[in-house]
């Protein structure tokens, strides 16, 4: 039979789950842990987890969430069956994450719960987290409020700023590094344009072919003028060739170069560079055909993933490349070849220069 004792504490049981689920949401570990005993367990065989009692819930919790990009979790009430004080039921789970090593999916999962009463109301005893179906494709969306998202934001101050202009935090820059160095490239984190032209001085052999692929970042640390005063600069020797009756040296000089050196649209924090391009002019050498690739990035262009690299592409750099084109040409820009490095080639060095700070666009 049932009565208003059971119904109240059935009602208070499914408070508890959605409590539980508001606390994840908010990133409130605090509140989380104190649903939880004095005694009480939060298992996760899958993650591997396994936290007892409110301190370690909290503080394992709060190490877990600092791995997300965006997490997203939604509750639905299962059976509850209620004897005396305490209590057995099930909620189930369905979730969208991003981790800011690249894991991401969505996941169905249910949470079986044992429950007890307390003093202050029903508490979870032990909760044990059990996936039923995970989906590891890459996600197509994003948190719109993330400091890298397409709109633009809140400064401190409270003057709006345009995203993707803000150099990225040091944390972000060392998962970029870490992730490009597993993926085969060489990085080095300068602090400054200036470190960064110092740097391919050293790095530039005497006698070798060197290509500039057009980019804001070399002009504006005079890395461009550096390199195109070099009697083996590529592009003075190709700027003042005959288009039609040099074709095809043209073609050669620039596809396979010692050395291609320009910048990137951005980096990703899980080890990726973009690359775009109108004529596809500098994506050969960039691929594979020079000897030695430098690409030399402000901090600014690192975003968490291939979905916001694709975005601070279309969102924000063509729009400032198509005003610049106008400017200098006299005809827009457009976005027609894409490159992607998931890993460097083979055949060829990647080194990448990650500064500390904002430059190029």
């Amino acid at each position: 039979m049932t009565t208003f004792q059971t119904v109240a504490d059935r009602v208070e049981i499914q408070a508890l789950q959605a409590e539980f689920t508001d606390a994840a949401m908010m990133r409130d570990r605090p509140r989380m842990a104190a649903l939880f005993t004095a005694d009480g367990v939060l298992r996760m065989p899958d993650v591997p987890i396994e936290l007892t009692g409110p301190e370690q819930i909290r503080a394992g919790g709060e190490k877990l969430q600092e791995q997300w990009d965006f997490f997203i979790q939604n509750t639905h009430p299962g059976a509850i069956r209620i004897d005396g004080d305490t209590a057995t039921g099930r909620a189930h789970m369905h979730e969208v994450v991003r981790l800011h090593n690249g894991i991401q999916g969505i996941n169905y999962a249910i949470y079986h719960d044992r429950y007890r009463r307390t003093a202050d109301g029903w508490r979870f005893a032990e909760r044990v987290y059990e996936i039923r179906y995970l989906d590891t494709s890459p996600l197509a969306g994003t948190a719109p409020n993330a400091p890298w998202a397409p709109q633009a934001v809140a400064a401190a101050d409270g003057a709006a700023r345009p995203a993707f202009t803000d150099p990225a935090s040091e944390a972000a820059l060392d998962r970029a590094a870490a992730a490009l160095t597993e993926h085969g490239f060489t990085v080095e984190v300068l602090d400054d344009a200036a470190a960064a032209r110092a740097r391919v001085r050293e790095l530039l052999p005497e006698q070798a072919s060197v290509f500039t692929t057009a980019s804001e970042t070399l002009r504006l640390s005079g890395i461009d003028e550096d390199v195109n005063a070099r009697p083996d600069a590529v592009k003075p020797r190709v700027l003042a060739m005959d288009r039609a009756a040099g074709a095809d040296e043209l073609r050669r000089l620039i596809a396979a170069p010692d050395v291609v050196l320009g910048s990137v649209t951005a980096v990703t924090e899980t080890g990726s560079l973009l690359i775009a391009s109108a004529s596809g002019s500098q994506l050969p050498a960039n691929a594979g055909g020079a000897g030695h690739a430098i690409w030399v990035v402000g901090a600014q262009k690192v975003v968490p993933d291939l979905p916001a690299a694709l975005r601070r592409l279309e969102e924000h750099a063509v729009p400032l490349e198509q005003a610049r084109a106008l400017e200098a040409y006299g005809q827009g820009t457009a976005v027609n070849q894409l490159l992607v490095l998931n890993a460097a080639t083979r055949f060829a060095r990647g080194t990448v220069l990650l500064l500390r700070e904002a430059i190029g666009y």
